[in-house]
């Protein structure tokens, strides 16, 4: 049994929030033309005169297929018997900027299901929005307030996972099956790595326990952290 679509996704949230662009405010350096009658005024530059900042330098310039950002055994563990081994990936108009990859299965008995999908955000620096590292800064925690005031969610801060992390559990009921949800939040340099990993159990099956949809998601954010650094090795 496939999971309906409907459920909610991180994913398509990040995707319909993009970073809005600040508007950059214009210099208008008025130099006030002299128009002394007889005198050629001369135009020299003011002492204080500065030129525009370059850039901050951004940690990481890739990102890693996020369909290999979890490894072969990460998988087999988190999604048993997974429809699509290799993963699902999802369309992006820039994959060096955003790529996501999701694995669907229902377990060795048919009734388990399991979800896990890795999303990987990446930032530019620009003079218009800022260093890289400040623009995934302030997605991380925007998303991490988002995802933390959902009705019955638990936002925990981690550590080990990057520059910052945060794991937000609760449950979720779609076409009345509820299913045991985490999502891991984590920011390294410039990079934004998001983990969704849910499961229920069908026909009377005991569904997954906060702990084990928990420690999935650390295990697979373990592996998508490592898969930046070594894409940018």
């Amino acid at each position: 049994m496939e999971r309906r679509r409907t459920a909610p996704r991180l994913a398509l949230l990040l995707a319909a929030t993009a970073v809005p662009a600040m508007a950059l405010a214009g210099c208008s350096s008025s130099s006030g033309s002299s128009s002394d009658s007889g005198s050629k005024g001369s135009t020299s530059s003011p002492a204080g005169s500065s030129k525009s900042a370059a850039p901050a330098p951004v940690k990481y310039a890739k990102l890693p297929d996020a369909c290999k950002s979890a490894t072969q055994s990460t998988v087999a563990a988190l999604v048993p018997k997974a429809k699509r081994a290799a993963g699902t990936p999802e369309t992006s108009d820039d994959a060096n900027a955003r790529s996501t990859c999701s694995w669907t299965g229902n377990g060795a008995d048919g009734f388990q299901y399991r979800w896990l999908s890795v999303t990987l955000q990446r930032f530019d620096s620009s003079a218009a929005l800022g260093s890289g590292e400040d623009q995934a800064r302030s997605r991380y925690v925007s998303q991490v307030t988002t995802l933390g005031h959902a009705p019955g969610a638990t936002a925990t801060p981690l550590t080990g996972y990057g520059d910052q992390a945060t794991s937000v559990g609760g449950k979720a009921t779609v076409a009345k099956i509820t299913t045991q949800n985490d999502t891991l939040l984590a920011r390294s340099g410039n990079v934004v790595v998001i983990v969704e990993y849910n499961g229920a159990g069908f026909e009377g099956k005991k569904n997954p326990t906060a702990q084990t949809v928990q420690s999935g998601a650390e295990r697979a954010a373990k592996d998508a952290l490592a898969a930046v650094v070594a894409a940018n090795g």
